[in-house]
């Protein structure tokens, strides 16, 4: 089997992705814009060639790296990165190299919509926020005295908390639209009063059924941690909600999502919400069609005592699981820090304490640091409590 991996070299983690594949027999073959000599010796030893390219962002550039490796090792088998920003790349690539292992360009464009996504919720029976295509500033004030203020703005198409927006009332939506960037498409949403996101995961096989499943916990806006220099913590549970497991299969379903490792986010109301559901209920909040960023893959193996590289890399060469599930689980969790904040508990402090519990740590890469921090720390305890006393060890400012 000849697998081309697009940007294998980041999450600087994704070399586990290749190696796992490397194991059950598969030719590697990397294309990334790193070059060589600058990619960890992990993933040199992971791929079978990796090909330099100045940018991903040059198609045909891409384009002759995976027709190098068409020519040199025969017909490519699968295309894939795993990484959101790099996906309608990948479902392009496939188009034009007749790839059928995944999805084509206009199905991904269709579950990378913000806006697509809202039938497919419907199908599935999942509550969503009831939401309109900003086309104008009157249809958007139409809107928002449907569903009342606050409204949220998001691009229709994107990745995390960029380019997010929360309105508060017609002046704010004023401002917004004097800065409206008119050249992407963006969409607005009734606001959803949350206690926190919840998200599901899933390694899925060929008919969509999972091999593999994961619930995190993350705090109810990461646009807000940003803009406000907040410490992010968020932990990955030992099981899966059974009512947030059928929602999340059910979706799985509806959106056709196969062979594919997924990351489904939900919010949890903070109060009844009429037509969205009562205190506590799950609300449809977006899918994305790839693992959680970041180094939540990870902790995932440590919450589950298991590989979910391995697993995928099983999905994808034999479309099984092909490891037991552990009768072991933990919950893990990340606690960030900001080199702008001074913290009462040192470096040393926190190895000191919760040494025995650290699985993790160490400097976050730029490019992902506004939304997670600058340091961070993953500990993985047998108990909620815990979990809640190490994030206060590790964040509590002076």
């Amino acid at each position: 089997m000849n697998f081309v991996f697009v940007s294998p070299q980041f999450p600087e983690t994704y070399w586990n992705f290749c190696a796992a594949l490397r194991r059950n027999g598969v030719n590697v073959l990397g294309v990334g814009d790193t070059p060589y000599n600058g990619i960890s010796c992990q993933l040199k030893n992971a791929l079978t060639e990796y090909y330099y390219v100045s940018s991903l962002e040059d198609y045909d550039k891409v384009f002759r790296a995976v027709a190098f490796f068409s020519y040199k090792y025969g017909k490519v088998d699968w295309i894939e990165s795993n990484n959101e920003y790099w996906l309608s790349l990948d479902a392009r690539l496939r188009d034009d190299f007749h790839v059928t292992s995944g999805v084509g360009a206009a199905r991904m464009a269709e579950w990378q919509s913000k806006a697509g996504m809202k039938p497919l919720y419907a199908a599935a029976g999942v509550p969503s926020a009831r939401q309109a295509r900003v086309t104008s500033i009157e249809a958007a004030r139409n809107f928002a005295r449907e569903v009342g203020y606050p409204v949220f703005a998001k691009p229709e198409y994107g990745m995390g908390a960029g380019g997010t927006a929360k309105i508060d009332d017609k002046t704010q939506l004023k401002d917004f639209f004097e800065v409206f960037p008119t050249n992407e498409p963006y969409v607005l949403e009734e606001f959803v009063p949350s206690s926190g996101i919840a998200a599901y995961d899933a390694i899925l096989d060929s008919r969509g059924e999972p091999l593999f499943e994961n619930q995190e916990e993350f705090p109810p806006s990461m646009s807000e941690l940003a803009h406000r220099q907040l410490d992010l913590a968020y932990w990955s549970r030992p099981s899966v909600d059974p009512r947030l497991q059928h929602l999340g299969r059910a979706t799985a379903k509806s959106f056709g999502l196969e062979s594919r490792f997924v990351h489904m986010e939900f919010f949890r109301l903070a109060d009844d919400k009429p037509g969205l559901g009562a205190k506590g209920d799950y609300v449809g909040l977006e899918v994305n069609c790839r693992p959680t960023g970041g180094y939540t893959p990870d902790m995932m193996n440590f919450a589950h005592s298991t590989d979910v590289y391995q697993i995928w890399a099983n999905m994808v060469t034999a479309d099984h699981r092909g490891i037991p599930e552990s009768d072991d689980p933990f919950w893990c969790v990340y606690a960030g820090r900001r080199d702008v904040h001074e913290y009462v508990h040192s470096h040393q402090e926190i190895l000191d304490t919760w040494g025995s519990c650290i699985v993790m740590q160490r400097r976050i890469p730029r490019a992902l640091s506004d939304d997670m921090g600058n340091q961070m720390y993953t500990a993985r305890v047998r108990t909620e409590g815990e979990l809640h006393d190490f994030i206060r060890f590790v964040q509590e400012q002076r």
